[in-house]
């Protein structure tokens, strides 16, 4: 069976460490590869002026291996 190609795609996963504490976290976190680099992904659920929800989105610094 073939290896799947993860090029330019990314995931994210709901961030069950976000707490009232930690409010400034994000609600879901991830990563994305980017051109063959892997990176750090988070997002915010958010709200425009006018009520729509949307996500807003942060790519991080490489995502080093462990």
């Amino acid at each position: 069976m073939a290896e799947y190609d993860n090029r330019n795609k990314g995931v994210l996963f709901k961030n069950t460490d976000k707490d009232d504490q930690h409010p400034n976290w994000p609600d879901y976190k991830g990563s994305i590869n980017i051109g063959g680099t892997d990176h750090w992904l988070s997002a915010w659920i958010k709200k425009s002026k006018d009520g729509k929800t949307f996500m807003a989105l942060n790519i991080g610094d490489e995502k080093k291996a462990k």
